[in-house]
């Protein structure tokens, strides 16, 4: 594994952990686990669901647009956990 391959993974990572912290803020939720596993899986729904629905965030930033589509999708992630059980 490449020093880049390192890094994407702690990037994607780090995403994930803000996004999903963003999304237990917005639902509610806890534990790091958790954030990371909502952020990432919320990063996949996320960004499904904006391309589908051919929204446009707007956001500049390419970081920051990741984040909030994580965080979109891991909010989404996680009403539909708790409606499914």
């Amino acid at each position: 594994m490449s020093n880049s391959d390192i890094r994407s993974l702690v990037v994607i990572c780090l995403i994930g952990i803000v996004a999903g912290w963003l999304a237990s803020v917005v639902v509610g939720g806890g534990g790091l686990i958790r954030y990371l596993i909502t952020g990432i899986v919320g990063a996949f729904v996320g960004g499904y669901l904006l391309n589908a629905l051919g929204v446009n965030l707007g956001i500049r930033n390419a970081l920051a647009s990741q984040i909030v589509t994580a965080t979109i999708g891991a909010i989404v992630v996680v009403l539909l956990a708790r409606l499914i059980a």
